[in-house]
C-alpha cells in the first residue's frame, strides 16, 4: 500500500521550492525595467526579460520606459499686461535613466506634474497676450527646455510641451473681435484706395492718349453707341459731337 506518509516532508520541500522560485523569478517587458535595491542599497538595474531576485533581500521597483502624455490641469494666470486666463497643456516626458528616477526622487510622476503647473504660471506671466496667441510654438519650446533641464537630474526627459486650450473672459473676446473687425474694415479701406488710385492713373493715361489722337475719342464715342444699341432700348437720345458735322459744316461753308 503506497503510504503517503512518508512522503510529505518531500512534498513540503517540493513546496518550499515552488514558492521559492515563484518569488523569484521576474519576467520584465521590452518596455519596463526594474531598479533593483539588496538590503536598501542600490545593485543595478534589471530587464527586460528573466531574471532572478533574492527574496527577502532584495527589492525590485519597476519603471516603465514609454512616453507619458500628462495634462497640467487649468492653470489661472495673469500675464504681463494683466489680463487673467486659463490655460491648460499637455506634456510629453519619459524615463531614460531608471535608476535616477527612484533614487534622486521620491515620486517623479508627481514631481514632474507639480514642476509642470509652477513653470506654466511663471512663464506665461512673463509674456503678453497678444504673444501667447499668436507666438505659441515660442512658448512651448521654452516650457520645454526648462522643464526639460529641471527633470534632467532626476532622469526624466521632457520631449514635448503643448499649450493645449486657452480660456479668455467674455470682456476680453468682445476686445478682440472688435479689434479684428476694425482690422478688416482698415485693410477694406485700404484696398479700396489702392484701387481708386490704380484707376485714376489708368484714366490719366488714357486721356492723355486721347489728347493727342482726337480720332480715338471719336471712334470711342460710336463705341459707346454700338454698346447702347445693343441694350435694345426702344429709345435713345444721344448729343453729336460738333467734330462729327465739322466737315460738312466747312464744305457748306466754301459753297
Amino acid at each position: 500500500m503506497f503510504d503517503l506518509i512518508s512522503y510529505i516532508p518531500f512534498l513540503f520541500l517540493f513546496g518550499l521550492v515552488v514558492m521559492f522560485l515563484g518569488s523569484a523569478v521576474r519576467i520584465l517587458p521590452e518596455y519596463e525595467r526594474g531598479v533593483l535595491l539588496r538590503l536598501g542599497r542600490l545593485v543595478g538595474v534589471r530587464g527586460p526579460g528573466l531574471f532572478l531576485i533574492i527574496p527577502g533581500v532584495d527589492r525590485l521597483i519597476r519603471v516603465t520606459l514609454r512616453t507619458v502624455a500628462f495634462e497640467v490641469p487649468p492653470q489661472d494666470v495673469i500675464t504681463h499686461d494683466n489680463v487673467t486666463v486659463k490655460v491648460s497643456a499637455v506634456i510629453y516626458f519619459r524615463v531614460i535613466e531608471p535608476q535616477k528616477a527612484i533614487i534622486e526622487v521620491e515620486d517623479y510622476l508627481y514631481a514632474t506634474s507639480q514642476l509642470s503647473q509652477t513653470t506654466l504660471r511663471s512663464v506665461l506671466g512673463q509674456v503678453d497676450l497678444d504673444e501667447l496667441l499668436s507666438n505659441r510654438e515660442k512658448i512651448n519650446k521654452e516650457l520645454q527646455e526648462i522643464l526639460d533641464r529641471h527633470t534632467g537630474p532626476w532622469g526624466v526627459k521632457v520631449a514635448n510641451v503643448e499649450v493645449k486650450n486657452i480660456d479668455l473672459p467674455q470682456e476680453m473676446q468682445r476686445a478682440i473681435a472688435k479689434q479684428a473687425e476694425a482690422e478688416r474694415e482698415r485693410r477694406a479701406k485700404v484696398i479700396h484706395a489702392e484701387g481708386e488710385l490704380q484707376a485714376s492713373e489708368k484714366l490719366a493715361q488714357a486721356a492723355a492718349v486721347l489728347a493727342v489722337e482726337p480720332t480715338a475719342l471719336q471712334l470711342r464715342y460710336l463705341q459707346t453707341l454700338t454698346e447702347i444699341s445693343s441694350e435694345k432700348n426702344s429709345t435713345i437720345l444721344f448729343p453729336v459731337p460738333i467734330d462729327l458735322i465739322k466737315m460738312f459744316l466747312e464744305k457748306s461753308s466754301k459753297a
